[in-house]
C-alpha cells in the first residue's frame, strides 16, 4: 500500500519537527529549512538546464548536501532525533572551493560589477544564488535566535553562492553568452 502524502496534521498552520515538537509554519527554523529546499529545488532547475556532465554531477551532489543541511534544520535542537543524520564535512566546502578555483582558471578577469542576465541558463543560477543568500540569512537568524546552527551549515551555503556565481560566469562563457556590466547612473 502507498503510503499517503497528505497527513492533515498542518491543517491549523502548523508543522512537526524531528523529534516532534509542533512550531508554526512561520517559524525562523521552518522558513530556514524551507528556503534550503526552495533552493535545492532552483539547483536542480540549472541541473536541468546545463549540458556539461561534471557540472551537472557536482550540481547533485550540492543537491543531496542541501538535502543534509535541510534535516539538520527540521531536527528539535532540544530532542533526538531517534536516528543517525548525515553531516556536512569540510571536504563539502573543500569541494566548492576547487570547483570555483578550477573554473576561474579559464574566466577573464573581473573588471565590473555584473548584471545577472546574458542567457537563460545563467539567469537562472543567479536566481539560485540568490535563494542561497537567503538561505544563508535565515539560518543566521535561526542560529541568532538560540536555534544551535552549525557554523559548517553558514560556511556550506555561503560558499555555494561564491561557487553560484562564478558558475554563472563559467556558463557566460560556455554559452558564448555577453557579461553585462553594470555601469552606474550618472
Amino acid at each position: 500500500m502507498a503510503i499517503k502524502i497528505y497527513t492533515k496534521t498542518g491543517d491549523k498552520g502548523d508543522t512537526g519537527l524531528i523529534g516532534g515538537t509542533r512550531v508554526h509554519k512561520h517559524h525562523v527554523r521552518i522558513e530556514s529549512y524551507g528556503t534550503v529546499d526552495e533552493l535545492n529545488a532552483h539547483v536542480g532547475l540549472v541541473r536541468d538546464s546545463i549540458a556539461i556532465d561534471a557540472v551537472k554531477e557536482l550540481l547533485q551532489t550540492i543537491q543531496d548536501r542541501l538535502f543534509v543541511i535541510g534535516s539538520t534544520l527540521a531536527v528539535d535542537p532540544d530532542k533526538e532525533p531517534g536516528f543517525p543524520l548525515p553531516q556536512l564535512a569540510v571536504t563539502d566546502i573543500e569541494m566548492l572551493e576547487q570547483a570555483i578555483d578550477q573554473m576561474n582558471l579559464s574566466l577573464p578577469e573581473m573588471r565590473h560589477f555584473l548584471l545577472p542576465g546574458g542567457h537563460i541558463v545563467v539567469s537562472q543560477i543567479h536566481i539560485a544564488r540568490c535563494v542561497c543568500r537567503r538561505a544563508e540569512r535565515r539560518c543566521v537568524e535561526l542560529d541568532h535566535a538560540g536555534g544551535g546552527v552549525s557554523a559548517m551549515v553558514v560556511m556550506f551555503l555561503n560558499r555555494l553562492s561564491d561557487y553560484l556565481f562564478v558558475l554563472s560566469r563559467y556558463m557566460a562563457a560556455h554559452l558564448h553568452a555577453d557579461e553585462i556590466p553594470w555601469r552606474a547612473a550618472k
